[in-house]
């Protein structure tokens, strides 16, 4: 045989094993929702909301029960998500200050592993993310109605919802733009169900009719916790908004006048603010003629009971009636989510991708839905740091799987580096849990997390605050206005109403968590004093803030 003939079949054979080697790496589709509560997934809790297509993915994987948030706001999470660091290494440490972009991310390792990487919807911070070939990104929290998107050559207004647009743009990519010879890593990212909730106009009219169940702190006085639970401005009743939240017209809302209670939100120098009606007109005004028509068939009935109802009603009726249409909208956009979903995960087993990719569902963080009469997130307590995190990984996982280890957004990064084969930087601050889905038990797990949350006082005034979790017990310090302990037993009291920090059957636990939390602050490189901490707080929230220092 020819000596160059041999050549050629050699380097033929060699691409072709190359290539057959190459395409066994698994495909990556990372959908993220944001603000998503584990509570409006019927594969953790069906008494809200049925999710069937988020639930596919908890049928056909792993679903865990123990997945935690390391700083419980949306921006400083998804940095966390990003790089596999903490907040105070990373440097988000907050939705204001400003993300480092010059760290690596894992999407640029996966990049240079010849990944093709794709990312739509909301990353919420920067409009140039690194390590993704193609995108198209909300800018900042980005909008319901005909959203504008951020891309790498043009930006562009798209006419439609956004949770349908961005499902839109994912699979259009699916079928138009991805290399078919080469292994992908897609971030399919959705806004909602983010505040301010405003669902589709079909989604709005369906779920308005619809009655939820309360939960069961829902009139919580904080009486055995202390001044940060108090002080917060999350409460449904007294904190959120007539007119962006609940959708009262404006009109409306100035005819009636001194609707009560009155919503007013602190500044940092003490000084209050009202909520203005460009809150609602800013995001119904994004919507075309024929789009208001839809919308308006409900918003008037919202109205129209406000108007006639309202100043009759208890404080107690009042608050129930926040709820119900807090959870109309809030549940209406997750509703969407599920549906598109539903789409991609279709798509995927249509064309055969599914048996090569392994698909995530997660959100930023918790989110309170009543409970403790609240809303948004921030605190330790557990509707806010638990996150859903559900996997499924083609033959390799068992279908059906619960898995109550204890792991947090820093692991996300290592784990998906490490099924793709992909090296992890020393840098990484997470765990890899790759084998915690393939093995029953993994003793060398950790068995307790570290959290610190940073932002005070705008947004809602939560004091900042850090604190260690186990599966037992949860032992936080607030400590900038404060200087506060608070202990709760999960097992005895899961709804955390009782502070057992100051009890004296509990000093041990107390002594021996406080070491624990002082180890885990020293192994994630946070040794900081407590003036050091006040001291990262004090930013300034777009001139929101105080000027005041702590000495």
């Amino acid at each position: 045989m020819n000596r160059n003939l041999i050549l050629i079949i050699t380097i033929l054979i060699f691409l072709v094993g190359c290539n057959s080697s190459f395409q066994e790496k698994p495909n990556i589709l990372f959908i993220m929702s944001d603000d998503h509560a584990y509570q409006a997934i019927s594969a953790y809790d069906d008494r809200l909301i049925e999710t069937p297509n988020i639930d596919r993915i908890a049928d056909e994987g792993m679903l865990f029960t123990n997945a935690s948030v390391t700083n419980s706001i949306c921006a400083p999470s998804r940095a966390v998500i990003l790089t596999g660091k903490h907040s105070h290494i990373n440097g988000k440490i907050d939705n204001i200050s400003k993300f480092d972009d010059t760290q690596m991310t894992f999407p640029q390792l996966f990049q240079k592993a010849g990944y093709q990487t794709a990312m739509f919807g909301k990353l919420h911070f920067g409009n140039n993310p690194k390590g993704i070939d193609d995108f198209l990104i909300l800018p900042g929290q980005g909008d319901y109605i005909n959203p504008k998107f951020l891309g790498k050559d043009r930006d562009t207004i798209i006419t439609g919802y956004v949770t349908d647009v961005i499902t839109d743009l994912t699979l259009d990519w699916f079928k138009n733009k991805r290399d078919k010879n080469r292994p992908f890593l897609t971030f399919y990212l959705h806004k909602a169900p983010h505040r301010a909730w405003w669902p589709s106009p079909e989604k709005f009219a369906e779920f308005y009719e619809k009655k939820f169940p309360e939960p069961e702190t829902l009139y919580d006085d904080y009486s055995n916790r202390g001044s940060a639970a108090k002080s917060a401005e999350m409460n449904l009743l007294t904190h959120m908004q007539y007119m962006q939240d609940s959708k009262v017209r404006p009109s409306v809302f100035e005819k009636m006048k001194n609707v009560e209670p009155k919503i007013l939100y602190a500044r940092g120098d003490g000084t209050f603010f009202e909520p203005s009606a460009n809150s609602f007109s800013n995001r119904y005004n994004r919507a075309n003629d024929e789009q208001k028509k839809k919308y308006d068939i409900t918003l008037d009935k919202i109205s129209k009971d406000f108007e006639i109802n309202w100043p009759n009603m208890t404080n107690k009726e009042k608050m129930q009636w926040k709820y119900q249409r807090y959870m109309q909208d809030y549940l209406a956009t997750i509703s969407s989510v599920d549906d598109n979903v539903g789409r991609v995960l279709d798509y995927l087993e249509d064309t055969g991708l599914d048996k090569n990719t392994i698909v995530v569902y997660t959100s930023d963080q918790g989110f309170y839905l009543g409970e403790h009469g609240w809303f948004d997130k921030r605190f330790m307590y557990e509707e806010s740091i638990r996150m859903p995190f559900i996997i499924k990984y083609p033959g390799k996982i068992k279908p059906n799987t619960i898995n109550e280890d204890i792991i947090t957004n820093i692991d996300f990064a290592p784990t998906i580096l490490d099924i793709a084969g992909i090296n992890i930087p020393v840098s990484v601050q997470g765990n890899s849990f790759l084998n915690n889905l393939t093995e029953n038990k993994n003793e060398n797990w950790r068995q307790s997390m570290y959290y610190h949350y940073y932002e005070y006082p705008f947004y809602h005034h939560v004091q900042p605050h850090y604190g260690i979790r186990n599966k037992r017990y949860k032992l936080i310090h607030f400590y900038y206005d404060i200087d506060v302990w608070e202990l709760y037993d999960l097992q005895e009291d899961p709804n955390e109403l009782k502070n057992l920090f100051y009890s004296d059957d509990h000093q041990n636990i107390v002594k021996k968590l406080k070491k624990e939390l002082y180890n885990l602050k020293k192994e994630y490189g946070n040794e900081l004093s407590l003036a050091d901490m006040r001291r990262i707080s004090e930013t300034d929230f777009g001139g929101l803030e105080s000027n005041k220092s702590k000495k």
